[in-house]
């Protein structure tokens, strides 16, 4: 999280010094000092705030939906300290922004920052409420001591918010590309945005209100204007300059001599038995002969299963690691014994052994792979194919759900392409991956429909454990494993700053029962 806050502060220190030149001069003004907030440098202070704060709650619900295989809540566990990073960062960096862009964009009329800066304000909060449930949301940016308000009231006024933000497009749009990392300032795209944050939420309401989360999507589906193409994606893009570090934060922990974590052997096996290209493109390994605890005996998926507590010894150099999706890593194109003759689509085809040796020496960096400059996909094309294809089949949207299904693999397939220039899933792996996605999905009853369009979903959300997890929680899909030995409970929300819960004095005297309900009581949309 501090790395990108570092880019922010470089960032803005940049277009201030531009913005600053031509009236410097001007002995009557300050200009590193200015009195009237500057939208163009406030909105992609936000951004970066958005993106950066995210790694901490992704690596959490990651764990959590056995994306990941390492810290407490790979076992169910969670503290005060958890997820305080994120909490704050969003509390004092992007929300206290977000509502200056609003306030004074609206008094200077600049109508494209103010409805920016409401579309994120509207998903920064939908997440918060996925995660924490009951939030401070009214009072956030004017009360030392904002009370909680409840999830359900808080969405409905995200509703409202998105409405006024299409509204306040009508007024007039006009902002800075420079300023604006994710969409470089296009009306279109934050449109699109705003509606299929709409259609998320109405999805995750689909168990509390059937009626009215079919109603709200078919709505948004007649306009046609929510995300439909991989350009319209709302994912950060990350760099390659090592000093400030902006690299992905999954390639700058996994490429450092100290390592962060294991890959999750559920993802892998998984990978493995649905004969899924993907792997190569998932995962990297270090060394082709090492095993589970550290032994020379497997063939180099050396992760952990989830719950697994036992110390790490020093493995430094012999764990599995990101691959080319989504943190820019390398791709694996090293000999896989176990699939042996029978891998289809993940084949040895090419495959060589010396799986370390071979891929670091391949010229991958001319080609843009093994930088770090990956993708923090959010909300992109492929997700809302999925959420288009759940909704036909539970809330009978009268979508094609078995076609959603395959654009939405094929979407995904593009995404990782994008990222592996040298090593591309080709057109034949990828029509015949979707083409027995296709027999299956028609030999299938209803659940079992479900179940595959969920499972298909959890492997394209690799790097998004928090859509995974909020998928989890509104499904039960896929099923997850056993955890080896859990410190708790299935956890249904996360936990609260303890800087939060010990400094606010409206939760002060209850702050225990309320950290406790995190874990067991249920966020409001999950019945």
């Amino acid at each position: 999280m501090k790395k990108i806050n570092y880019t922010g502060l470089v960032l803005g220190l940049l277009m201030l010094v531009a913005s600053s030149c031509d009236s410097f001069i001007d002995i009557n003004q300050d200009p590193n000092n200015p009195t009237t907030p500057q939208l163009n440098l406030l909105l992609p202070a936000t951004q970066l705030s958005i993106a950066g704060n995210f790694n901490g709650i992704n690596r959490g619900a990651s764990n959590v939906v056995q994306h990941r295989a390492s810290g407490s809540l790979n076992r169910w566990d969670q503290s005060g300290t958890t997820f305080e990073s994120t909490w704050l960062g969003y509390y004092t960096q992007a929300i206290p922004d977000l509502e200056t862009i609003i306030a004074a964009g609206t008094e200077q009329g600049q109508w494209g920052y103010v409805a920016v800066a409401k579309i994120q304000k509207a998903y920064l909060y939908s997440i918060m409420v996925d995660l924490w449930g009951n939030v401070p949301y009214s009072e956030a940016a004017l009360a030392p001591n904002p009370t909680f308000d409840e999830g359900s009231v808080i969405y409905d006024q995200l509703f409202a918010l998105l409405d006024e933000a299409i509204a306040d497009m009508g007024k007039g749009f006009a902002i800075s590309a420079s300023a604006d990392i994710f969409y470089q300032g296009s009306q279109a795209k934050w449109l699109k945005l705003a509606n299929s944050i709409k259609l998320k939420m109405f999805l995750n309401m689909k168990a509390i209100d059937p009626d009215g989360a079919r109603q709200g999507i078919m709505s948004i589906l007649s306009s046609g204007n929510y995300i439909q193409a991989n350009s319209d994606d709302f994912t950060f893009k990350f760099g390659t300059n090592t000093a400030p570090d902006v690299r992905h934060p999954w390639y700058s922990s996994g490429y450092s001599p100290g390592r962060d974590g294991y890959v999750s052997m559920v993802l892998i096996d998984r990978l493995k038995a649905q004969d899924d290209p993907r792997l190569r493109y998932y995962i990297f390994r270090l060394n082709e002969k090492a095993g589970l605890a550290n032994s020379q005996t497997g063939e180099g998926y050396y992760g952990r299963y989830p719950g697994d507590g036992a110390a790490s010894p020093a493995d430094q150099n012999t764990r599995a690691i990101v691959g080319i999706y989504p943190g820019a890593g390398l791709y694996d194109n090293g000999m896989i014994p176990s699939i042996g003759s029978s891998g289809v689509y993940l084949n040895n085809t090419g495959a060589v052994t010396g799986t370390s040796a071979n891929s670091f020496k391949i010229a991958l960096f001319a080609n843009g792979d093994g930088n770090g400059a990956g993708v923090q996909p959010l909300i992109t094309n492929f997700m809302m194919l999925f959420a288009r294809a759940e909704a036909a089949l539970t809330l009978n949207t009268g979508e094609d759900a078995a076609d959603l299904l395959n654009k939405a693999v094929a979407s995904q397939f593009d995404v990782i392409n994008a990222l592996s220039p040298a090593f591309p899933i080709s057109a034949s792996t990828r029509l015949g991956f979707i083409d027995r996605l296709s027999q299956q999905y028609a030999a299938a009853d209803e659940q079992g429909k479900l179940e595959l369009v969920m499972m298909q979903k959890w492997i394209a959300l690799y790097g998004n454990g928090v859509e995974a997890y909020n998928d989890y929680r509104r499904t039960g899909l896929p099923v997850l494993d056993e955890l080896v030995s859990p410190l708790d409970v299935f956890p249904e929300r996360f936990y609260y700053s303890e800087t939060e819960l010990t400094s606010n004095t409206t939760v002060i005297e209850t702050r225990e029962q309320l950290q406790r309900d995190q874990q067991i009581v249920p966020v409001f949309w999950r019945k």
